[in-house]
């Protein structure tokens, strides 16, 4: 097992706080049956490790009066990835950009109100010139949501 790799400790607390993301310490320390210390003691080391990036409440955005969700894929213009990405961060409805491989350079998630305000969202993505091109697909059902919890169960399993 590597530095990097999850124990079963660490597979068990990290489904507590999915599970029960209000739940204290002292009562996490006592469900898994471990200190109170051996508890803090993880969670701060999985968080300087960047395994847990957030404590905040997941947030759905189509229950915020955002319920389109698309993928849109972006080409660059050769040299202009910072711009384009800065060009970006300034659109609030793009929730996730991914650099990737393929014949298009960036990945976007991103919402809106409606197809409308979709087309706002992308024209608004595209408005400071660094990108050359886009393609969009619009998500129409979600089939499987955000999980996590079958990966750390698996990385918490000695193989």
């Amino acid at each position: 097992m590597s530095s990097e790799d999850i124990d079963g400790l660490d597979a068990r607390l990290l489904l507590m706080l999915r599970a029960h993301p209000r739940v204290g310490v002292v009562e996490i320390a006592r469900r898994l049956g471990v200190a109170r210390g051996t508890v803090q003691s993880r969670m701060d080391k999985l968080s300087q490790r960047g395994v847990i990036t957030d404590f905040g409440p997941a947030i759905e955005p189509s229950e915020m009066g955002y319920p389109v969700l698309a993928f849109i894929s972006l080409e660059i213009v050769q040299g202009r990835l910072e711009e384009a990405v800065a060009g970006l961060e300034r659109v609030p409805e793009v929730l996730e950009v991914h650099g990737v491989t393929g014949d298009r350079d960036l990945l976007c998630r991103v919402v809106a109100r409606d197809n409308t305000h979709l087309q706002d969202v992308i024209n608004a993505m595209l408005h400071t010139g660094a990108v050359q091109r886009s393609t969009s697909a619009i998500s129409m059902t979600r089939q499987i949501p955000y999980r996590i919890e079958p990966l750390i169960s698996a990385a918490g399993t000695d193989r």
